[in-house]
């Protein structure tokens, strides 16, 4: 299978290119492609022919959407836009990734893939909305995979800043206890999509995030728990962290989709953080 790439430098990016060395793999991503030119990218697809393009380019950084409003739909609407239309002119599987910021987060369950989403209460949020209804306007088939509290090899992440702050300067480290996510490894997200491709009918909106749920607070404790690191940690509430773009404080997702199409289940993110600790980590894990 001929896979095409964009955003591939990223941390799922990375971490697709190792999990699918038995793939021909195409990067697209600058200087080699650019997804808001539209000519651009259509040549760029047009000339590599893959059998399925995994969507990863975006402005992940939600603070700065914020404060850069046009450059953030540039990327992830209009530059979604684009890579959806080529996709369907040039009769290539498309397979998207997205957001839990789709959703307000105010909900007291996980959000199935059912649920209605309108963009949440940030920019980001809105923008990776508007990419989503994007790629189901313009290519019929698609997969978009919703993704949150994600970590992987290189970072940038929440694992990484943890284990950066944990050197020893500070007795004690706040950690937001008031919002509830799936934290998820970039592995178990590759692992599923493999899964995925290897049903090339399939269409539709999946939730991609590992199993199990905690707070911030207690996924940095299970980080440090598995580093060996004796770092003292204190829970506090998202009020005493005030950031530009409100974080949400439910970002659990239910994983309906996969059931119903009869896919194997993501791993526990317990299990999922213990392989990466291991692996990323070697020297602090032996501890």
């Amino acid at each position: 299978m001929k896979l095409l790439i964009t955003g591939g430098k990223g941390m799922l990016g990375r971490t697709l290119q190792n999990e699918f060395k038995d793939c021909e793999i195409v990067i697209a991503d600058l200087p080699e492609a650019d997804i808001t030119d539209t000519a651009g990218f259509d040549a760029f697809l047009a000339q590599h022919k893959p059998d399925a393009v995994i969507h990863c380019a975006a402005m992940t950084a939600v603070d700065k959407c914020e404060s850069e409003i046009e450059f953030a739909y540039k990327l992830n609407a209009f530059g979604t836009a684009n890579v959806a239309a080529a996709c369907n002119r040039h009769g290539v599987r498309l397979i998207a990734i997205s957001t839990d910021y789709v959703f307000d987060g105010d909900s007291d369950r996980p959000y199935n893939e059912f649920d209605r989403a309108t963009g949440g209460n940030t920019i980001y949020g809105k923008s990776k909305f508007a990419g989503e209804e994007a790629v189901r306007r313009h290519c019929p088939n698609h997969v978009i995979c919703r993704i949150s509290w994600l970590y992987g090899h290189g970072g940038p992440s929440f694992v990484h800043a943890m284990m950066s702050l944990a050197d020893g300067t500070r007795p004690m480290l706040k950690v937001v206890a008031d919002q509830h996510g799936n934290p998820t490894s970039t592995t178990a997200v590759a692992r599923q999509l493999r899964n995925i491709l290897a049903k090339p009918g399939l269409v539709g909106t999946f939730h991609l995030t590992c199993e199990g749920e905690a707070t911030w607070f207690e996924f940095a404790q299970e980080i440090f728990r598995l580093a060996g690191k004796t770092q003292a940690v204190s829970p506090c509430t998202t009020d005493e962290f005030p950031r530009p773009a409100p974080r949400p404080k439910n970002s659990r997702l239910d994983k309906m989709m996969l059931r119903l199409a009869g896919l194997p289940p993501m791993p526990d993110w317990r299990d999922a953080l213990a392989e990466f600790m291991k692996n990323e980590f070697p020297v602090s894990t032996s501890n």
